[in-house]
């Protein structure tokens, strides 16, 4: 099964085994697989990683990864910086300085334990579909390239490089529901600045150049590197029904100006994976009718 694929793959491949892309599916070690797991996001919210904070909730951390081996998952997705609150460190003028010591062994420590249970990790970096009273230093990234590449060369190349040969690191969510920073309702010529289709949604806008900047950086030190970015909703990352792909590889190009090192993880020809969903919310469908409706319909994962 495609499901329960990763099982030993993390054990027996060589250093240089990665999850990549093949047409529209994903591959690890040669085997296509279903990313199928949970979105954990947080223990303590902002303050999981770095400052010594994984130790306060590994016990959390750890017996998820366990249970979700247990059910024959594969993945888990969490939440890094989130907003800034506790990671990287920032001066007075929202220019990021580094990172804490122990930023780089608490994320080691978790892809480790990842690697026991034969679960891949996708960190996302950023998260915009809440604001917290450190929302300034996220917002700065975005507005401010000169602080965007501050973050770049002093804390994400840093991260990114010393844990590119992990074997659990499946991969790099640039920011999780981008949209909270779009500003809807914004007419251009230009499709992939154009959000007259997001009116009345309440979504806002965030920088495609955020995103394509941050990717670059990250294939730069890691060239086979797995980058994505979790959009809040098909609105805004596909071509189809009246909307528009405002992460397609050539909006980012378009917004970013970073050629060569262009990612989107939202058309038709690559795949796709259900971010977030919930049986809470689910029409009153099961969670294990959503997991088989994402297995038999083409998409390359969900995580719950």
């Amino acid at each position: 099964m495609l499901l329960g694929v990763l099982v030993g793959l993390l054990t027996s491949a060589g250093c240089q085994a990665k999850l990549s892309v093949i047409g529209t599916n994903l591959t690890y070690n040669g085997h296509q697989i279903f990313l199928s797991g949970a979105n954990q996001a947080w223990v303590n919210y902002a303050h999981d990683f770095g400052h010594n904070h994984y130790s306060k909730g590994m016990s959390t951390f750890e017996t998820t990864l366990s249970d979700i081996q247990s059910h024959l998952g594969n993945s888990v997705r969490v939440w890094l910086h989130i907003e800034g609150e506790s990671t990287p460190q920032f001066d007075n003028n929202g220019y990021v300085t580094g990172i804490d010591n122990t930023l780089i062994s608490d994320m080691r420590a978790y892809l480790q334990a990842a690697k026991r249970h034969n679960i891949l990790i996708f960190f996302s970096l950023w998260n915009a579909a809440v604001t917290s009273k450190s929302h300034y230093r996220l917002n700065g990234l975005m507005v401010d390239t000169r602080q965007l590449q501050s973050y770049i060369d002093h804390a994400l190349k840093p991260i990114a490089y010393p844990l590119k040969n992990e074997k659990a690191l499946g991969g790099w969510d640039m920011i999780n529901e981008p949209e909270g920073e779009i500003k809807p309702g914004g007419s251009s010529s230009e499709p992939c600045f154009d959000t007259t289709h997001l009116s009345g949604s309440r979504e806002g806008w965030a920088g495609r150049l955020f995103v394509n900047w941050q990717a670059a950086a990250i294939k730069k030190v890691d060239p086979g590197a797995m980058v994505t970015v979790g959009s809040w909703n098909t609105k805004t990352d596909t071509d189809t029904m009246g909307f528009h792909n405002l992460y397609s590889d050539y909006c980012l190009v378009k917004a970013g100006g970073k050629q060569s090192q262009s990612f989107s993880n939202f058309r038709l020809n690559k795949p796709m994976v259900i971010g977030e969903f919930n049986q809470e919310h689910g029409a009153r469908m099961s969670s294990e009718f959503m997991f088989e409706w994402a297995y038999t319909k083409g998409y390359s994962g969900a995580w719950t």
